[in-house]
């Protein structure tokens, strides 16, 4: 998983409008043997059995194989999936997040989430962000128009923006949370930050 300092991010989307979507569909169980941790792997086993058929093939009627979502992640394209509710339900697999960072998503919106899977995302700095259901709908409608609409996460201010129609709403993030993804940290980054800190206190005691 990349280490990269959230801030503002403005980005066209994938709308993978599944309620429910389980971890078993964001990564197959048969990938949870693997032993890398190599995020081109995990972002090649995203969605795979909804991407591909069993011969390999990519399936046409998926959003993520229609010709305005299927370009290959790059910073600045499509970094920001727009998922059904109850995103992430279903089992605990940590892996389901390592497929979505290792695809190049760096934010997930929805109206609601699996709390586990939405901790493992900020785990792996992927930000989960909820909104509304009428905002929510609001952006897989305008997506619909628009497929190359982009939608602003100012992580600073906690907004989200449809850059089409000027829609803003407000998301909660603990700000634990919110601090160590602006300074791309993850926990143990975090503690070394307050090394001199901690060396203080034990001093002091």
């Amino acid at each position: 998983m990349a280490k990269e300092k959230f801030n503002i991010i403005q980005s066209t989307c994938i709308p993978i409008a599944i309620d429910n979507c389980n971890t078993d569909l964001i990564i197959p169980a048969r990938y949870l043997a693997s032993t890398t941790r190599d995020p081109k792997f995990f972002g090649d086993a995203f969605m795979h059995d909804l991407r591909y058929d069993p011969a390999g093939k990519p399936v046409k009627d998926f959003v993520m194989n229609w010709p305005d979502f299927c370009e290959a992640p790059h910073p600045g394209t499509h970094e920001i999936i727009i998922g059904g509710q109850n995103w992430g339900s279903g089992s605990s697999r940590e892996h389901a997040a390592w497929a979505i960072a290792g695809y190049g998503i760096r934010v997930v919106i929805s109206s609601s989430f699996a709390d586990i899977h939405r901790n493992n995302l900020l785990n792996c700095f992927v930000l989960p962000v909820v909104v509304s259901k009428a905002f929510h709908q609001e952006l897989f409608s305008t997506i619909e128009n628009t497929p190359d609409m982009e939608v602003k996460v100012d992580v600073p201010n906690q907004t989200v923006t449809n850059m089409i129609t000027g829609k803003s709403e407000h998301f909660e993030i603990n700000s634990y949370k919110k601090y160590c993804l602006m300074n791309a940290y993850d926990d143990i980054d975090f503690l070394l930050s307050n090394t001199d800190k901690i060396e203080q206190y034990e001093k002091n005691r």
